[in-house]
């Protein structure tokens, strides 16, 4: 066995296996080290932005990535369901940090702590009213569940190509309207960062004995920083998930869900429904990610880097709001922001068109892009010196005679429409469906979701009907899936 064991590890045979290691195709693999050998400007999620914003504690061990690959059960790293030893642990140190009765940490980003509310608040026909800027996950959350949504709409600002805020009035006009609800689910903040009142929400849904669920996804600062907006677990909500991979830190695909300490909700039912969906084998690493980004935005490093990230987004919207062609979106403008977040339009170019020309000619990438304008995100990893660079850039396009060449496509991607209602979303999806032609889907069901850029907003869901305004925003649609007919 020994000398097996040398003739196969001789150099002669190192070498074979290095060739033979070249000529096998790994796309990803390839896709990642060409990331690595050219690494674009990043405004976008992850929010430790290439580990500038990660525990050094983790960092360290990061370097020894495939020895940290395992699952929980194994080398006393406790359980995830039920949540046993450090895990348990981490998820309390959570709670405490997020001022929450209990929470939980999710593999699967924060779309199965979505799917555990709609299962753990919603039954077949119970009705639900639901911001209509939702994330997907929402969606099949209704179809798991078979129940009803009553769509509402944020309000509508086009002269920014974007949803905002969820009025209150219209909460408490549709409660009256509808008495038997059992939830309301909104999402706050939205994508470009627009805040709504969850206060007086949670008041009127106290009132009418409904559960509060909020999505704040892209609210996983707040509670780290007296800067920041006031999270919904303080404001009356009853359930909550946090996206942490998006701007907290941690790895991708790894959220939280939270039970505030006035929730109706059953601790017990939560953690039932979760051990349903989750998988099985739980990465110790994202779930360790989870802590680590909890551990650093508590820790005076930290807490400096989410103060640097409100700074330098002041400082973009400074330099630029006053700047020749270019408009940025401020309170001013009557808007409760996310301060991190700065939304940017040029004049005479759509927003798809600014993405490609930072990506091509500056090597920038942002989080999104509007019919009209483009997201930044300033995380808690960002550093001046690429800020700087960013907004030299903007001022540049801003400079220059780029085409806006977004006609030639006939293309738009964020709808301000209202949905009519045929079917429920459950009742589309096992009815069936057809792939016909897009050109022939007006007036027909839709059985597919569409939505461009979630948790944007939705051009269809199943069980609506297609309309002749839903096809500028279908262009990239040679068919579509619609219901099968009786």
């Amino acid at each position: 066995m020994e000398e097996f064991s040398q003739k196969f590890l001789s150099n002669k045979s190192k070498q074979n296996l290095f060739l033979v290691e070249q000529n096998i195709e790994a796309p990803l693999v390839d896709a990642l080290e060409k990331n690595l050998l050219n690494p674009p400007i990043q405004f976008h999620i992850p929010g430790h932005t290439k580990g500038s914003g990660l525990l050094n504690r983790f960092k360290k061990l990061l370097e020894k990535g495939a020895l940290l690959d395992n699952t929980d059960e194994f080398n006393s790293f406790g359980t995830l369901h039920p949540a046993t030893g450090p895990v348990k642990k981490a998820q309390e140190l959570m709670a405490q940090a997020l001022n929450a009765k209990n929470s939980y940490f999710l593999l699967n980003g924060s779309s199965i702590g979505n799917f555990a509310i709609a299962l753990t608040c919603l039954k077949p026909n119970s009705n639900v009213i639901i911001g209509r800027n939702c994330h997907r996950s929402v969606i099949t959350g209704l179809i798991m569940t078979g129940a009803n949504p009553i769509w509402i709409n944020p309000q509508k600002h086009e002269d920014w190509s974007i949803w905002g805020e969820i009025s209150p009035y219209v909460i408490e006009k549709e409660l009256k309207k509808n008495p038997t609800t059992s939830m309301v689910w909104i999402t706050s903040p939205t994508y470009e960062g627009v805040v709504s009142d969850i206060r007086a929400i949670a008041e009127i849904c106290k009132k009418h004995n409904v559960i509060l669920a909020v999505d704040e996804a892209h609210g996983a600062l707040w509670n780290f920083s007296d800067k920041m907006p006031t999270s919904a677990l303080q404001l009356g909500a009853d359930v909550v998930v946090h996206s942490m991979h998006k701007t907290g830190g941690s790895f991708s695909q790894s959220s939280i869900l939270s039970i505030s300490h006035s929730s109706k909700i059953s601790e017990k039912i939560i953690e039932n429904n979760l051990r349903l969906l989750h998988t099985t084998s739980p990465s110790v690493t994202l779930l360790a990610s989870l802590d680590a980004a909890r551990a650093y935005l508590q820790s005076i490093e930290g807490k400096e880097n989410i103060e640097k990230a409100i700074q330098f987004a002041n400082y973009i919207k400074n330099e630029l709001k006053n700047f020749p062609k270019v408009l940025v979106l401020t309170e001013q403008d009557g808007f409760k922001l996310d301060p991190a977040r700065v939304y940017i339009m040029i004049k005479n170019l759509c927003g798809r068109r600014i993405e490609n020309i930072l990506k091509t000619d500056y090597n920038i990438e942002i989080e999104a892009s509007t019919d009209n304008g483009i997201l930044i995100l300033s995380n808690i990893g960002s550093n001046f010196d690429d800020v700087k660079i960013l907004v030299n850039a903007i001022k540049d396009i801003a400079s220059q005679n780029y085409a806006d060449i977004s006609h030639l496509e006939n293309y738009k991607f964020m709808p301000l429409l209202n949905p009519e209602i045929k079917i429920s979303p459950k009742e589309a999806f096992y009815k069936g469906f057809e792939i016909i032609e897009t050109n022939k889907a007006v007036g027909k069901i839709s059985a597919d979701l569409i939505a461009e850029c979630p948790p944007g907003i939705f051009v269809l869901t199943p069980g609506e009907i297609i309309k002749k305004e839903h096809l500028p925003y279908l262009v990239n649609y040679k068919t579509l899936k619609v219901v099968k007919e009786d």
